[in-house]
């Protein structure tokens, strides 16, 4: 026989999320895990290393393109605006092809903004709008840590015998930014619109 008070139980739903979880960390930042990926632990964490330098500078001209997106003006608004945005998109992928190639040695990927602030050597821009040819400069610049990263990372994989990593930074890193550095730069040059001068 059921008493009355059993009957008032609030019942408990399954699907009720379990919420305000917090617990052990189970792999502390700079550690390894061990994938069967044929490269020795010492190859593996030179690699992580290298590549995190190269996912924090390209995680912040990420986000520099997103505020020169948004915060450009003048005539040449509508043109950068659409430029901005497409290299902004660029960057993301290439931070996610990166960031998976950190995961996949084993090592964990610098993923917080807080963090990346800490370790970029970009030169950090002011919040208000400055002039385009300001913007453009912090880009080009931005653009020259990413490539001098991600050199030295090369190095390192190709000495290391690390193909996998090296791969993705001659394929993908650096000719995605040395072209991006050569739809920027040419915005710099002052040269005659309509008439030219002897």
């Amino acid at each position: 026989m059921t008493t009355g008070a059993q009957k008032k139980q609030p019942k408990v739903l399954e699907a009720q999320p379990i919420l305000g979880q917090r617990g052990k960390v189970i792999q502390p930042f700079g550690t390894l895990v061990n994938y069967p990926i044929g490269l020795d632990e010492a190859t593996r964490a030179e690699s992580a290393e290298a590549l995190n330098r190269v996912l924090v500078e390209t995680m912040t001209l990420r986000d520099l393109y997103k505020k020169a997106h948004w915060q450009v003006t003048g005539p040449t608004f509508y043109m950068l605006h659409l430029l901005f945005d497409e290299h902004h998109k660029e960057q993301a992928s290439l931070i996610d092809m990166v960031g998976e190639r950190i995961q996949t040695l084993g090592a964990l990927a610098i993923a917080m903004s807080a963090d990346v602030a800490e370790r970029s050597r970009i030169e950090r821009p002011p919040a208000c709008r400055e002039q385009v040819p300001v913007m453009l400069s912090r880009l080009i610049e931005a653009h020259g840590k990413v490539i001098e990263e991600a050199r030295k990372a090369t190095r390192i994989a190709q000495k290391n015998g690390d193909e996998s990593t090296a791969n993705l930074l001659t394929s993908f890193i650096l000719p995605q930014n040395e072209k991006q550095v050569w739809f920027l730069a040419p915005h710099l040059v002052e040269t005659p619109l309509v008439r030219a001068h002897d």
